[in-house]
């Protein structure tokens, strides 16, 4: 009997919201579109679209959207919740700006049929996020065990960097979650690169969903490239081009594909190549 689950991965376009019913209208088409799945993706700092709440002038200012976009965390994390034990499906919402501390975390939440599973803040900040934005890492990976497979989240910039990655692999990760906020196709090619190669390498599944089209309201999220994909590895048991579905470049909508998760414990055993078991000889050759 194989573990087969249906995922989706959304490319995600912004919106402005008048109120939050507005948000509750468009999130709910979003995941209804998505139901007949068990694994639903939304991209990094999706959840920027909430700062539209406070008005424009609000919205525009690059620290108090970030504010007004984490007021609206709980009744955001109430409305994920509703719709995943509405549809009895699992929801990586979309991530956005925690104050935990005096400045935010980026963290994605993972929401199943009973409710908050847990949640991933980012590793590695970009220069944006860093030099002018100051949203700030929370060191940490977590793993996540549940009924469509033991999970992992890289966010974004996360995914270029590929011991993350080895580390989620080694605790028995079988899917990586990959929201990523790119603003040039440069940007949205390093992510979907990167996510390629950490399947390649880790002999796994790998979902990358971007956010796409353009906001001209908040400077952080003015420009968004990018299409959504599934991924795996090109080692003789997946397809040769390591993509299990792609969307077309910059087109909103999910993008949807069937996996069997029993085969990434047949690729790291017995793929044509065997790069998860065989990295630490890696690790072991050094420069002479």
């Amino acid at each position: 009997m194989t573990r087969e689950i249906k995922i989706a991965a959304a490319a995600y376009k912004f919106d402005w919201f008048d109120d939050f019913d507005a948000y509750r209208a468009k999130l709910t088409r979003w995941v209804e579109a998505a139901s007949d799945c068990d694994l639903l993706v939304f991209p990094e700092y999706g959840a920027m679209e909430l700062a539209s709440l406070g008005g424009k002038d609000i919205a525009s200012d690059l620290e108090a959207s970030l504010h007004e976009v984490a007021r609206a965390q709980a009744a955001r994390d109430a409305l994920h919740a509703e719709l995943a034990a509405a549809h009895g499906i699992h929801i990586l919402a979309a991530s956005g700006p925690v104050f935990v501390g005096e400045r935010p975390f980026n963290r994605a939440v993972l929401f199943g049929p009973d409710g908050v599973i847990g949640h991933q803040d980012k590793q590695i900040m970009t220069r944006f996020e860093r030099e002018e934005w100051n949203v700030v890492a929370n060191p940490g990976l977590r793993v996540f065990d549940t009924p469509v497979g033991r999970l992992g989240i890289l966010i974004c910039y996360d995914s270029e960097f590929p011991l993350l990655a080895r580390q989620l692999a080694e605790a028995g990760v079988e899917v990586i979650l990959t929201p990523s906020c790119t603003d040039t196709v440069a940007g949205f090619n390093r992510v979907r690169i990167g996510a390629m190669a950490r399947a390649l390498e880790s002999q796994c599944v790998v979902v990358h969903s971007p956010t796409v089209g353009s906001c001209d309201w908040n400077p952080a999220i003015d420009e968004n490239r990018g299409r959504a994909a599934i991924y795996a590895p090109s080692d003789g048991l997946w397809p040769e081009t390591g993509i299990l579905a792609e969307g077309e470049m910059d087109k909103p909508g999910w993008v949807k594909a069937r996996v069997d998760l029993d085969r990434v414990r047949e690729s790291r055993q017995d793929g044509r190549v065997l790069p998860f078991a065989h990295w630490p000889e890696s690790a072991a050759s050094g420069v002479i």
